[in-house]
């Protein structure tokens, strides 16, 4: 059998609200060339049932198990099952737009030096239906992605937006099962160490939900993850500005996760005390960042969700 032009992979750990629109979003791709392995990671909910019943449906899909391991371990076993000459990367609860294989494809194609490819991702509500406005869209960096765009704010924003080359994968391995925090960026900034250019495309073909609790927003963990994260690949002059930006993004997420306005304040002052020009550089994401901090103090936690999700 020839192998699948693309290999995804998606670990899933208590997926099941949100799984099936998932895995429809990969199974209807217009480039249909693609196997999908779907890694248990140990589930305890329906995920388990959502899944063995579409691949009871569809033979691109290769379902595999492990106790509870984390993604990173999950994802590395996934890793050892594809066969694709692309390897595209897939969270159990975000959505990918029809035509995201088939562009990706195509952009390696015509730049075949680029090693990994990225695109636009709109950001929208953890129930958000289809059709739904997205909350924001994230923006894409020109020309090749560097360690410090990487460590300071990681354009990607998360892996169900990376396609890659699957002989790079080979060449610089998997993901760090010891990081339960940054363990994406501490990959892709290897990747990027390893002189492999990530390059964007200004087109928005991802959907991240975004979740209103859980892992993703354990804002603590993250900055202690970035810390790990910057002390294996920042330079030590590049640190504090790196770290005013990564500051200033904890901000924004606590205050979009309805966290006590005192974090979102504390983060944004510790972000100017890092770097106060790095945090104020974008004055859009800076000043705006900072009145928002402060005006949440006035503001009561339902209203504050509303008003900067």
């Amino acid at each position: 059998m020839n192998p699948p032009h693309f290999s995804v992979i998606m670990p899933v750990y208590n997926a099941a609200p949100y799984l099936f629109a998932t895995i429809k979003s990969v199974l209807t791709q217009t480039d249909g060339d693609l196997e999908l392995i779907l890694v248990d990671d140990g589930s305890t909910d329906e995920s388990l049932g959502i899944m063995l019943s579409l691949a009871s449906e569809d033979a691109r899909i290769k379902l595999v198990s492990q106790s509870n391991q984390g993604v990173s371990a999950a994802r590395n076993l996934g890793l050892s099952q594809a066969r694709g000459k692309l390897v595209a990367f897939m969270d159990a609860d975000d959505l990918w737009k029809a035509e995201k294989l088939e562009m990706h494809g195509f952009f390696h194609a015509r730049h075949p030096h680029v090693a990994a490819s990225y695109a636009q991702i709109a950001f929208i509500d953890h129930d958000a239906k289809p059709g739904d406005k997205a909350k924001t869209y994230s923006t894409v960096t020109p020309g090749p992605l560097t360690v410090e765009q990487v460590i300071a704010e990681n354009p990607t924003c998360t892996m169900s937006n990376l396609v890659v080359v699957k002989e790079t994968i080979d060449a610089v391995g998997g993901f760090r099962s010891d990081m339960s925090y940054a363990e994406d960026q501490e990959w892709i900034a290897r990747l990027v160490s390893f002189d492999h250019d990530i390059c964007g495309m200004d087109h928005h073909l991802v959907d991240y939900r975004m979740s209103p609790n859980g892992l993703s927003v354990d804002l603590s963990a993250m900055h202690a993850g970035w810390r790990s994260l910057a002390s294996l690949y920042a330079d030590h002059d590049t640190v504090p500005s790196a770290e005013a930006i990564y500051c200033r993004y904890l901000s924004r997420r606590a205050l979009r996760a309805g966290a006590p306005a005192k974090v979102a304040l504390s983060y944004a002052m510790r972000g100017i005390r890092s770097d106060r020009l790095a945090f104020l550089k974008d004055a859009r994401r800076g000043w705006l960042t900072l009145i928002s901090a402060v005006a949440a103090l006035l503001i009561p936690r339902s209203a504050r969700i509303q008003f900067f999700a």
